[in-house]
């Protein structure tokens, strides 16, 4: 067969209304209906902290009373960074004229004004977002004031065993890589629905990097639940014995997959949030049941024995990882170059079920897995690992 020229390929395009982040854009307004962690707890200081969410820099800083805010970076007066300004007991003070803000961008004071301003910086507020902390994180909801849903709080993460806690984590678990991952958000999000590369990536090419019965190809089943996609994965172990895999897609951007690393067998037990910092680069906000501090950071991906960072240019060449396979692809991979094939089929129910959303909030409506009100706001998962009877696989 004579080889197909790349002179002649078209100019690769890629799908905007999936992977652009943006104020006003498709998938920018679909994110913008739910809470995102956008720092851990205790990021937030008297020392104010830049902090990128959905394409639009803002400034974190705790009072001096405990309170987190997270309000616009242009001062509201001339247009200042507020990472310059000073944090006090009642909010920040911008340094180029002193003016004061709480942490719901109300001005306090106008040094510069008669009276410090008592007459007229009532009339003046800085722009932000609200923030409520949960698991060791800072959430913000970037959307329309009049949609905010509750803040989700999910059962594998409320429900403690004896000697259990809650840590959090912003080392981009997950992506096998550095912290803050130079490419679209989506390149990683959708790989949670791509089982079939664990045994070929991780499983094969570059050792066997998880225990042994994920080298082994699953037969798998995506399902379309009210929460997401789930894959339910079955490896065959032999006598009779299924390893039984469920792993979830949870909307926005949640990551319910269990330690890959494990021996042991029982429900997911940390959970990754793909937080988009803009339209080419993510990281992953984590918080997982422990017992021992520390625990979240042992679970970091290593290759021949070291961490990512450790490793040689030619050694990650040789032994690629999530980060290669998906940094690989660029910046925002070209989707008009793809060829989809049925094992692929996860990745597009997912996108499908984007698409539907993007759909609704355009019309008015509210995306799944928004609630509101008096509503239970605790999310029941069905991730996790088990070993069944090869006649109880589904």
């Amino acid at each position: 067969m004579e080889m197909l020229s790349a002179y002649t390929l078209p100019a690769p395009t890629f799908d905007q209304s999936l992977t652009l982040v943006g104020r006003g854009t498709p998938m920018g307004e679909l994110l913008r209906r739910y809470w995102h962690p956008v720092a851990l707890s205790s990021d937030a200081t008297r020392t104010p902290r830049i902090v990128t969410a959905l394409g639009e820099r803002l400034v974190l800083f705790r009072d001096g009373e405990g309170r987190a805010g997270l309000l616009h970076e242009r001062c509201a007066h001339r247009g200042t960074s507020l990472y310059y300004g000073k944090v006090d007991d009642r909010g920040i003070r911008c340094c180029y004229h002193g003016w004061l803000f709480d942490v719901d961008g109300k001005c306090l004071e106008q040094p510069c004004e008669p009276a410090g301003g008592a007459r007229t910086a009532a009339r003046v507020r800085q722009p932000g977002y609200p923030v409520q902390e949960l698991y060791g994180l800072i959430f913000a909801y970037m959307g329309p004031p009049e949609r905010m849903p509750l803040l989700p709080r999910y059962d594998v993460l409320e429900e403690l065993a004896p000697g259990e806690f809650i840590e959090a984590d912003d080392t981009s678990l997950g992506s096998g890589g550095p912290a803050i991952v130079p490419c679209n958000w989506l390149q990683h999000f959708e790989n949670v629905m791509d089982p079939f590369h664990v045994p070929i990536l991780h499983g094969s090419f570059s050792g066997n990097q998880f225990v042994a019965q994920m080298a082994l190809m699953p037969e798998v089943v995506f399902e379309e639940t009210e929460r997401g996609i789930q894959s339910i994965q079955a490896r065959d172990l032999g006598e009779g014995q299924l390893h039984r895999r469920i792993t979830e897609a949870v909307l926005p951007t949640v990551r319910a997959v269990a330690n890959p690393r494990a021996e042991s067998v029982g429900s997911c037990s940390l959970l990754g949030w793909v937080l988009p910092i803009d339209d080419t680069s993510f990281r992953i906000y984590s918080a997982g049941r422990v017992t021992e501090r520390g625990a979240l950071a042992r679970i970091r991906s290593h290759f021949n024995g070291k961490l990512w960072h450790e490793l040689t240019e030619e050694e990650h060449r040789e032994l690629p990882g999530d980060y290669e396979a998906q940094v690989g692809q660029g910046a925002i991979t070209a989707h008009s170059e793809e060829h989809l094939v049925t094992s692929d089929k996860g990745i597009g129910m997912l996108r499908r079920l984007y698409r539907r959303q993007v759909e609704r909030v355009a019309a008015g409506g509210d995306p799944i897995g928004t609630r509101f009100g008096d509503a239970d706001p605790l999310v029941r998962l069905s991730a996790g690992t088990a070993i069944v009877a090869a006649d109880r696989a589904a």
